[in-house]
């Protein structure tokens, strides 16, 4: 390493992939349509949950209310085809750019970011 080369520019600058997981060991993952650019869902992964959606190209996060990994469409069969993810900056968010296989939401909506804020209200746009 040089003089002004560092951890830090490295991760921020270099070509290693070096993701900096907050102390609960979580990255933010926010998810993309691949192909419309929409915001399907927001999740967050841990190591495990990056290495499994790495190894089968499925996306993979850490359910914090369960505690463990899960895959999306697990249950309901509505995976997400993880075409590439994006790293931030300081290496510690993503963007999953994926196609959905069926809605990204439990609710059934197609994105989980189906309501917009009107006041202190909230109005349905999908």
């Amino acid at each position: 390493m040089s003089g002004t080369d560092s951890p830090r520019s490295e991760q921020e600058e270099g070509r290693a992939f070096m993701p900096k997981f907050d102390a609960a060991g979580l990255l933010s993952a926010i998810v993309q349509h691949a192909e419309t650019g929409e915001i399907l869902m927001f999740a967050f992964m841990d190591r495990e949950a990056l290495d499994k959606t790495r190894e089968t190209g499925l996306a993979h996060f850490h359910s914090r209310s369960r505690g463990r990994l899960w895959m999306k469409g697990e249950s309901s069969g509505h995976v997400l085809r993880v075409q590439q993810v994006l790293v931030d900056c300081d290496q510690d968010a993503l963007v999953v750019e994926a196609l959905p296989e069926g809605p990204a939401c439990h609710t059934g909506a197609r994105s989980c970011f189906y309501r917009a804020l009107e006041g202190d209200e909230l109005r349905r746009i999908d």
